[in-house]
């Protein structure tokens, strides 16, 4: 009898409990809050979310931006010496990995689980979009094991030709999924739903990559192009198709607009405003704004110790540009001069048929009426000496105008200033590398104390953890 009623003891005590749970469940639930992930918000936020990483403070500004010179700073100067921030290298990963591959993984999951592969191709291709950022910023990445932290909580390192192949192959899945014709999505920001417009960004992605890994895998790169490269219909074909985000007014502005709100320490750096000027090129107007106090552009010299950035003062020096600087202003992932200028490369290496000399031309002129440049102007602008093609230094040619037409875009040009070598960049002038530019970005120490098997296997692929170690796709001369 005594066993009998402990047993009834037990499951009356289980039933109170499992009651008490249940009423603490209801009570804990708010009922304001949706329990299960909508497609649309997930889209919404994780493009916005990531374009804000891509062009803010600790993926552009602090670093990408300024190794590239496109930009110098006139106060806080060690990032504009090559010493960045701890916070600026964990902040980009954390959040590219946390708020962009989590994210889009999951808005994957749903395409496959509410039906609609257009969901699916689109956060493949965003994923793959912050899967090549990543890379290129830090060379061997977690990959193959990203996005799933409750089976891989310390994901292995895939080496950088394994992670350009594989977003890749990511691309081509996605580009086979989209159906414009059916299954719309909604919450999104970037193409406002234009399923081929995506499907034109995936399709240039691809060019982009191929591409990049072509001095390593030319045989690879060529079968892209051979597939997609000749498709213009499938390419991203004007500068009304640019991947891009239309910003808003505060709160939702453009990342640089914001950081003008309380800070000036940015200036445009004198390396970008002499290569403009000896081409009298009219984007000078654009890219740099006017002081206050000299009325006439004047660049910063990247490097600069403190006290001799701090003298400039604040009225003496041009800032970048309004094109970039109000609240509107577009964040750019990928404009149809780039798509130009690819094309142009490929001619010239043989992997695509076609006029380089010509494509070069085209591509100039996408940039240049991008910003409004009349017809005129750009005519007067191609037949310069500095600007014809010189198809005996294809990598001078394209490497400086590319350069210039992705200004602004500090993670693309910097990737592009290292594959090609041009233009030829002095090293900051107080630089902390012994008179070498940055290569690439350190893991943040994180991964170190956290994933510190993985940190170490890479480590041992890919060199010393250090900015100044070149990554696999750029071939050193």
């Amino acid at each position: 009898m005594k066993l009998f009623k402990y047993i009834f003891w037990v499951a009356g005590a289980g039933l109170i409990l499992t009651g008490c749970s249940k009423s603490l469940e209801k009570i804990n639930r708010n009922p304001n809050e949706a329990e299960t992930v909508q497609p649309d918000y997930l889209l919404t936020n994780g493009i916005k979310a990531n374009v804000d990483t891509y062009w803010g403070t600790d993926a552009s500004m602090e670093t990408s931006t300024l190794y590239v010179q496109y930009w110098a700073k006139i106060q806080y100067t060690d990032p504009d010496k090559y010493i960045p921030a701890a916070t600026s290298i964990q902040t980009v990963w954390n959040n590219f990995y946390a708020q962009g591959i989590k994210d889009f993984t999951t808005l994957a999951q749903l395409g496959d689980s509410l039906h609609n592969p257009n969901y699916k191709a689109v956060a493949l291709i965003m994923r793959s979009w912050i899967f090549q950022t990543l890379t290129d910023l830090y060379g061997d990445v977690p990959y193959s094991q990203a996005g799933d932290i409750e089976k891989y909580p310390t994901p292995k390192y895939d080496a950088q030709k394994d992670v350009y192949t594989g977003i890749l192959a990511e691309l081509k899945t996605a580009v086979g999924l989209i159906s414009p014709a059916d299954n719309p999505i909604s919450g999104d920001i970037l193409y406002n739903g234009d399923l081929t417009k995506w499907k034109k960004f995936a399709n240039s992605l691809r060019l982009r990559i191929a591409l990049r890994i072509s001095d390593r895998e030319f045989a690879t790169a060529k079968v892209v192009f051979d597939e997609i490269g000749a498709d213009d219909a499938g390419l991203i074909a004007s500068n009304a198709q640019n991947a891009q985000l239309i910003y808003q007014a505060s709160p939702n502005q453009n990342p640089v607009s914001k950081n003008r709100e309380t800070r000036s320490d940015y200036r445009i750096s004198k390396s970008i405003v002499d290569k403009l000027r000896s081409f009298n090129d009219p984007r000078l107007s654009i890219y740099a704004a006017l002081p206050r106090d000299t009325n006439v552009i004047i660049g910063v010299t990247n490097g600069l110790p403190t006290d001799s950035a701090s003298r400039l003062g604040l009225y003496k020096t041009s800032d970048v540009g309004a094109a970039f600087t109000i609240n509107t202003a577009p964040a750019v992932l990928f404009n149809y001069a780039e798509l130009l200028f690819i094309k142009a490369e490929a001619a010239q290496r043989g992997l695509l048929s076609g006029d380089a000399a010509d494509l070069y031309a085209q591509a100039v002129t996408a940039s240049l009426k991008q910003y409004g440049i009349s017809d005129a102007a750009v005519s007067a602008y191609l037949l310069q000496p500095g600007v014809v093609y010189n198809s005996a230094n294809y990598k001078q040619s394209i490497g400086e105008q590319k350069w210039l037409a992705l200004f602004g875009d500090g993670l693309e040009g910097f990737a592009e200033w290292r594959r090609l070598d041009y233009p030829v960049l002095t090293p900051a002038y107080q630089g902390n590398l012994g008179g070498k530019i940055p290569f690439r970005l350190t893991y943040p120490s994180g991964e170190q104390a956290l994933n510190a098997v993985s940190y170490k296997a890479a480590i041992v692929n890919q060199g010393a953890d250090q900015l100044i170690t070149p990554l696999w796709f750029d071939v050193q001369q």
